[in-house]
């Protein structure tokens, strides 16, 4: 089951949540189906047993420096 990084459209809130099939998640806060799937930042093994956030970039889609999901373009 992949994890997937969300945004309430509705209160706000961000949120993370394992999602199979056709499965439409809801917000856990507002129960609002109005979500945009963000952009995750995924850990990667360094070697030392130790897990490592990979560095994000600017918005793929406007180059936004707050990173993915930042802006409004997707």
């Amino acid at each position: 089951m992949p994890l997937y990084e969300y945004l309430c459209r509705a209160c706000g809130k961000s949120f993370e949540q394992f999602v199979s099939g056709q499965t439409r998640p809801a917000c856990p806060a507002c129960e609002s189906r109005n979500l945009r799937k963000l952009l995750s930042v995924f850990a990667v093994s360094s070697g030392g047993g130790r897990a490592e956030t990979a560095p994000s970039g600017g918005c793929g889609s406007c180059g936004d420096p707050r990173g993915p999901g930042a802006c409004s373009m997707n």
